[in-house]
């Protein structure tokens, strides 16, 4: 008895797609077959989808494009990795002052009809260097004259924009006052200005949901090196 050898995958393709009749009637199973072949078979993957398919409608999608988006979402939840083109992100430049009291806490400050409490500071007019922007930023909020030779960077902090639309970023250069005793005479001299509803001295031990997130950021930046409770 003579046993006839099973043609070739790209082969018994090819034949079936020649047919109009098979064709029609093994659509199905050959969507069904062509994924787990790819995978089990990846060198015959390029063969199916190169085969010739002549479609009666337009409107129907062929066979070699099914395929090929089938093939698509299979690689994505083998891989666990399916390409997903990322936004890009905005940024919020500003500018805030971090001042410490004699009993080492931090003064934030919260606007009218907010929950949240922030680092005092803002943006940057037009023309205005950082130490000019926090300079006129401090005397609208917190109601003190600050001087240029006192003013020094502390460091910059990025996070998600609070009320902002996922991906847009606030960028946050922070200041302090120095020596301590000039931060420390300012203790008794800030008071909050007809912009601000609130002021508050804070310690570590703050409800952070009261915080934005640059606001936790550098509260616990604080708390690390020692500077406040």
């Amino acid at each position: 008895q003579t046993i006839m050898p099973w043609p070739s995958l790209p082969s018994l393709f090819a034949i079936i797609m020649g047919s109009n009749h098979l064709r029609r009637f093994y659509k199905g199973a050959i969507l069904a077959t062509a994924i787990p072949c790819s995978i089990l078979y990846p060198s015959t993957a390029s063969a199916f989808v190169q085969l010739p398919v002549h479609s009666p409608h337009n409107s129907q999608p062929t066979l070699s494009v099914v395929y090929q988006q089938r093939l698509v979402h299979s690689s994505s939840v083998l891989q666990m990795t399916p390409s997903i083109d990322k936004e890009e992100k905005s940024y919020i430049d500003k500018l805030a002052l971090i001042l410490i009291n004699s009993k080492k806490e931090q003064l934030l400050a919260r606007s009218y009809g907010k929950g949240v409490f922030y680092t005092p500071g803002g943006k940057r007019e037009p023309g205005e260097s950082d130490k000019e922007a926090l300079i006129r930023e401090c005397n609208e909020e917190l109601s003190v004259d600050l001087s240029t030779s006192t003013i020094d960077r502390y460091g910059t902090f990025e996070a998600q924009a609070y009320g902002k639309p996922e991906g847009t970023m606030v960028r946050m250069t922070c200041f302090r006052v120095l020596p301590r005793d000039a931060e420390l005479k300012l203790e008794q001299l800030v008071k909050a200005s007809e912009e601000v509803e609130e002021l508050k001295w804070i310690n570590s031990s703050f409800d952070r949901e009261r915080l934005t997130v640059t606001g936790i950021m550098i509260m616990e930046d604080l708390k690390e090196k020692g500077l406040i409770d």
